[in-house]
């Protein structure tokens, strides 16, 4: 049974998906954290620094938001940021300027949020790309016709303009896509009416990202989440409005045990605790470490207490098979975002080499969110990257 379980207590919201009993994702939510990744503003450049190509945006925030050149410059494609370009920022934006932006990385004690004009804006089955003709799909729909129909579909449907990335949830499906197109494109214009409106003077916000609970359920819902058990009667009425708004919820079962601790109940206390671990023990006696800084995410292999019965290859390759199902566990289970760097044990064989990387897509394929394997790199360190599926205060 795939269950969402919410526990509220004082000023903190805590968030776990669990399938029978194992804990998959966990998010933390503060009351007094403002989320802002994905909200939609329009800003106003206050200064332009041509030495670093990039300028600071006010959006109405405490601080000063921040853009590069590239987040300005048009993306060409979906795996290239932008197109190669000299041009100096100061030719492309004035200071006091409006200009509508997208937060991609939130603020912290140290730096303003990150932004672009490079605008995301998600929805069931696709996500809506405007002023670009890149369509795109999942990697996890592998399917060569089913990809070729979607795209076609998708590309009958989008207004001129606008691209798309299509999601997931979209395989199988037509209607609920071409109305999902609608709806977006509809939600999108209002942004725009909004934006250009002669009244609006100052930074505004035009249009707030879903919170964690309404992120879950769009990801989630074509997993068929059974339960959502709740302990506070505001989340439960919150949820029963979404499931009113959508059909594919039906069979969804809310439940509530108000003033009840639910990670007790559902023994998910231990489990969330060795999310803080920087050691990971293997069920074979070999261990992974892992280490957040602020550039990347650096994670060990080591053989611990095996020492296998087989030549050396064949137990580093086990511990290394056994370190990737774990690795691929922990990223999701973490919300760990950026960089990812893993430091296997050295194998000689370049099959076993291959095999591992295959073995990390694969299993990197049940994470819902967007992971790019780049492979061994030439001082045989495995690099990836992976988009955090909820923002964080670090």
């Amino acid at each position: 049974m795939t269950e969402i379980i919410i526990q509220t207590e004082n000023n903190k919201k805590q968030i776990a998906f669990i399938e029978n009993g194992k804990l998959l994702e966990y998010y933390e939510e503060d009351k007094e954290y403002r989320r802002r990744e994905g909200n939609i503003y329009i800003g106003i450049v206050r200064d332009v620094i041509n030495g670093m190509q990039s300028a600071f945006i006010d959006i109405g925030t405490e601080k000063n938001s921040f853009i590069h050149l590239k987040d300005i410059l048009p993306k060409i494609d979906e795996t290239k940021e932008t197109q190669k370009n000299d041009t100096e920022i100061g030719k492309i934006v004035k200071t006091n300027q409006k200009l509508l932006v997208q937060v991609k990385k939130d603020s912290n004690e140290k730096k303003g949020a990150r932004v672009s004009t490079h605008i995301n804006l998600p929805s069931k089955y696709i996500a809506l790309l405007p002023n670009t003709d890149i369509i795109t799909i999942s990697q996890k729909i592998e399917d060569e016709k089913e990809q070729q129909r979607l795209k076609k579909l998708v590309k009958d449907n989008l207004s001129e303009g606008n691209g798309a990335i299509i999601r997931t949830s979209a395989q199988g499906k037509q209607e609920e896509i071409i109305e999902d197109i609608k709806k977006v494109e509809k939600k999108w214009n209002n942004i725009i009416q909004t934006s250009i409106s002669p009244d609006l003077k100052e930074p505004k916000l035009l249009y707030k990202s879903e919170n964690i609970i309404e992120k879950m359920l769009i990801d989630l819902a074509g997993n068929a989440i059974e339960k959502i058990t709740v302990n506070d009667k505001n989340i439960k009425k919150e949820i029963e409005d979404l499931k009113a708004q959508n059909q594919e919820y039906s069979n969804l079962k809310i439940e509530i045990k108000e003033k009840e601790n639910l990670l007790a109940i559902y023994d998910l206390k231990k489990q969330i605790e060795k999310i803080q671990n920087r050691k990971i023990w293997l069920k074979c006696g070999g261990f992974i470490t892992i280490d957040k800084t602020e550039a990347l995410t650096a994670i060990d292999v080591n053989t611990g207490k095996y020492t296998g019965n087989q030549n050396l290859e064949q137990t580093v390759y086990k511990v290394n098979s056994e370190a990737t199902i774990e690795i691929a566990k922990q990223l999701r289970l973490r919300d760990i975002g950026g960089i990812v760097i893993i430091d296997y044990i050295d194998m000689k064989n370049q099959e076993n080499k291959e095999k591992i990387e295959k073995l990390l897509k694969e299993e990197l394929k049940k994470d819902r969110s967007k992971t790019q394997v780049e492979g061994f790199t030439k001082l045989d360190l495995m690099e990836l990257t992976r988009k955090h599926v909820c923002s964080h205060k670090d």
